[in-house]
């Protein structure tokens, strides 16, 4: 896929007041419609349950909220609906990557252990549900704990090297390149074909507002063949949904490889604590892990549906918190220029959402994520040359934009992108390339005042 020398037509649309200067549009200060959280900003901006959470939904959701962020333990122990951990693990607990609902980060250096990014893993090939093959000995991704008696698979490491570049105008900049690599490996050589692909731990909120964009929508916004010769070529990634053994349009995850926030919760219950639930019943041990198969894995499953039910809950209605600075001069002569760029062709603002059986608050809501849910050609530099049902190691999703201005006070980072490599949205922009080439130049041949302005806005959402 080659971006085409075409010029992009800026898709976002601004208001106007009286005398012609750009205006706030109607309803965009509340990114989650009548979920949008209005009442607590700071470093609990994540942690709200929507607005207009029903009362059957809200105690779920605390108890749901409990089971995300408290740590699970080693069967057997006195906590049976708690117990269950491992063999094999990359963390204790959901919060863990996801601290107070927001995303994780790389390791500053190689000498941090991995917490808040993970190393999917896999060999060349198709699975017969259309998915990757794992690699026969570690599995679909590099967990490096253990329980007592099991041991951890490897040690992986990231280190960055900075690579320089330089505006139009002169200004320079630098990026960071990472390299992983796996040591201390616990049982035998990896494949040397192995595909290796990090994924930083996403923020939380609005996820059941992306699963009531209709499907209707994100097939409007598709132009897997570039029909109307912009450069840019979204494309919707068709996957398993394993309890409807079907395939269906893919939304969460990096790469869309996940169909519902449901299935994705249970798949990072397994992947990433060890934690089997009625969807994926089976751990993830490979046959070359005998002393991880035979250790005690308390209840079958671990988590109840119960249980799972009321985490999924949790996550579908934790919302997103309103804008406050959104109709400064600066705000929105940086949504301006974000338009001139092109940003919006990947970067859709608004959406209207559908019905979604079971969640009422979630329905009909004009919501303002600045993602279109599909799959875009990012260029060489950030492939992980590795395929996720129909994504190329090229594309990835393009992920919302909505809460990133509390990321510093949440988290304690301003890391973006799936890895974490890029240190802010100036950096972010830098990395696109692929179809994202038009913006990236667009924004490297603005002056220094333009291109503060336009990472103004977006640090506004």
């Amino acid at each position: 896929m080659s971006i085409k020398n075409a010029l992009v037509i800026p898709l976002i649309a601004l208001a106007c007041s009286s005398d012609g200067s750009p205006a706030a549009e109607e309803g965009e200060w509340l990114p989650g419609g009548d979920t949008t959280n209005t009442l607590l900003f700071g470093s609990n901006a994540f942690t709200l349950p929507a607005a207009n959470i029903t009362a059957e939904h809200e105690l779920a959701f605390f108890t749901g909220n409990s089971f995300f962020n408290n740590p699970w333990v080693t069967a057997p122990a006195s906590t049976e609906s708690r117990d269950g951990l491992g063999p094999l693990f990359n963390a204790r607990s959901c919060s863990a990557c996801h601290f107070k609902d927001g995303r994780g980060a790389p390791p500053a250096d190689a000498t941090e252990d991995f917490e808040g990014l993970l190393l999917r893993i896999s060999i060349d090939g198709v699975a017969d549900n259309g998915g990757t093959i794992a690699e026969p000995v570690y599995g679909g991704q590099i967990q490096p704990f253990s329980v007592d008696g099991v041991p951890p698979e490897a040690r992986p490491t990231v280190t960055f090297a900075e690579v320089p570049g330089t505006y139009t105008d002169g200004a320079t900049y630098a990026l960071r390149h990472p390299t992983y690599e796996l040591t201390e490996l616990g049982y035998g050589p990896i494949s040397p074909d192995v595909r290796i692909s990090p994924r930083v731990a996403p923020g939380m909120v609005g996820l059941g507002l992306l699963e009531a964009i209709p499907e209707e929508r994100l097939v409007e916004l598709a132009d897997p063949d570039d029909g109307d010769a912009d450069g840019i070529s979204g494309r919707i990634n068709h996957v398993w949904d394993a309890e409807a053994e079907a395939t269906v349009v893919g939304r969460f995850g990096w790469k869309a490889e996940q169909p519902t926030v449901r299935q994705q919760v249970a798949g990072a219950f397994l992947g990433d604590i060890g934690i089997t639930s009625s969807i994926f019943p089976n751990q993830n041990c490979t046959e070359s892990q005998t002393d991880c198969l035979e250790a005690a894995l308390g209840g079958s499953p671990n988590i109840e549906d119960l249980l799972l039910g009321r985490v999924v809950i949790y996550s579908m209605l934790l919302a997103v918190p309103s804008r406050q600075d959104y109709a400064s001069d600066d705000v929105l002569r940086g949504k301006e220029l974000f338009g001139e760029a092109g940003c919006e062709a990947c970067h859709t603002a608004n959406h209207v959402t559908g019905t979604l059986a079971g969640f009422p608050e979630l329905e009909n809501q004009s919501i303002w994520p600045y993602t279109d849910m599909l799959l875009h050609d990012m260029g060489d530099e950030l492939s992980d040359n590795r395929q996720s049902f129909e994504a190329e190691g090229n594309e990835w999703r393009t992920p919302p934009l909505w809460g990133l201005r509390f990321y510093p006070e949440v988290n304690g980072h301003n890391l973006l992108m799936h890895d974490g490599r890029a240190r802010g949205v100036a950096e972010a922009i830098l990395w696109h390339g692929g179809e994202g080439t038009f913006s990236r130049d667009a924004f490297t041949d603005m002056d220094a005042l333009d291109r503060q302005t336009l990472i103004r806005f977006v640090e506004s959402l």
